[in-house]
Formats: structure tokens, sequence, C-alpha cells
């Protein structure tokens, strides 16, 4: 009686247990599917709710990068970061790396944001990442650093690359060299507020490379204003 009473209990266990991966496995199956269907319909929302369930039911840090990018790609920063988190790992993919650069930086966290960037450009430097840490470094008051990589690069960014600036209501692009001088003006006017001519002489050029350069312009009026402004007579 006791035998067939284990007998039938394991009988049960290896029953439920064969059930639960194969409900487990179709459900992967169905997510995969919805996820590709949700990607062939351009279904952002369809996309991340797929995902979310495929990482639930099989945990992978492919996908979790993936997932985080979307949300980052779709300005949805926050969850892109509580999906990956914040810190500097090193063994993060280029991808993760990426995400955190960004969406720190959209979420006004200049510093951790470089730390970010910092590793994806350690791992290959380009134009674009020095143009970000430029930005960045500005922001944070490291002039001296900022001018480095703006050197580099003035000296690395060819003319077909272009960079998005999104001071009006409608984004537009301009040469990437253009945004390396005007913000080399910048970097000039900072660390020499007495010689503005310098500083507007660098952002002529920026406007002589592209003269649709919005900010640029705006730029030169404000230091053109502050150089026309009447000095204050000490009593």
């Amino acid at each position: 009686m006791k035998k067939t009473v284990l007998i039938l209990l394991i009988a049960v266990l290896f029953s439920s247990s064969y059930g639960y991966s194969q409900t487990k496995t179709e459900l992967e199956n169905h997510y995969q599917a919805f996820y590709d269907q949700m990607r062939l319909q351009g279904d952002v929302d369809g996309v991340i709710n797929a995902l979310t369930h495929l990482n639930i039911l099989s945990p992978s840090k492919e996908r979790m990068d993936t997932l985080a990018y979307i949300y980052a790609n779709d300005n949805q920063h926050l969850q892109a970061l509580n999906t990956i988190g914040i810190e500097k790992v090193a063994a993060d993919s280029d991808l993760a790396v990426q995400v955190k650069a960004i969406s720190l930086k959209a979420l006004n966290q200049p510093k951790r944001a470089l730390e970010q960037f910092e590793i994806l450009n350690l791992r290959e430097p380009n134009a674009y990442l020095a143009y970000e840490l430029a930005d960045l470094k500005v922001q944070l008051g490291d002039n001296a650093g900022a001018m480095k990589n703006v050197e580099y690069g003035i000296a690395n960014a060819t003319d077909d690359m272009k960079y998005a600036f999104y001071e009006r209501q409608q984004p537009y692009e301009v040469v990437l060299k253009a945004a390396f001088m005007h913000i080399k003006g910048l970097i000039q006017y900072n660390m020499d507020k007495n010689n503005i001519d310098t500083a507007i002489a660098t952002i002529d050029q920026a406007l002589q490379i592209d003269p649709n350069f919005n900010l640029a312009s705006l730029s030169k009026q404000a230091l053109t204003s502050r150089k026309e402004a009447p000095v204050e007579k000490k009593e």
C-alpha cells in the first residue's frame, strides 16, 4: 500500500513538473511571436510588453539591455535606467553603457553621464563621443578638459557628420565641425571673459560652416550684447 502511494505521488509530481515546463515553453513561444509581430507593426508599447514578459519567463542580460534601449529611444529615460541601473559597470555591453549615458544626460545628471561616455570613448573613440564629452565637461566647469575633446573632434570630424540640436520647437541638424567650433567659442569665453572678440570670431567660423546654426547665432548675439554693454563705474 505504501509503495502504491509513493508511486502515485512521484507520478503526480512528475506530471506537474512536466506540465509547468510545457506551459512555460508555450508562454515563451507566445511572447516571442508577439514580440516579432509588434516589431513588424512598429508598436513600441507592444515590443516593451513582450520583452518584459520574456524577461520574467527567461531572464536575459542581452534582452534587458535591448529593453532599456527601446525605452531610451522612446524618451522613457527613467524607465530605461530602472531596467539596467545607473552604476558604472566594466562588464556592461556597449549598448548598456550607451543607454546609461544618453538617459543620464537627458535626466540632467551630467556627472554620471560623463562617466558612461568616458567608458564608451575608451572602448572606441570617435568625433561624436568627443562632442558629448566636451559638452558635459563645459557643464561641469572643466573647460581645459573640454577643449582637448574639442580639438580631437575638429581633427576627426568629417564634412558629412551631423549633430542634432533641440533648442527650437523643431529639432534640426548642423555640420558636426560647426558644432565643435561653437562650443570652442563658448569655452574660450569661459576661460577668458575679457577677450570676447576671440570667442565671437570662433563662433563666426561655426556660422560660416553652417549659416543655419540657430544656437550659434543666439550665442553670438549674447556675447555681442555683453561686449557692447556699458561698463558700470565703481563709486
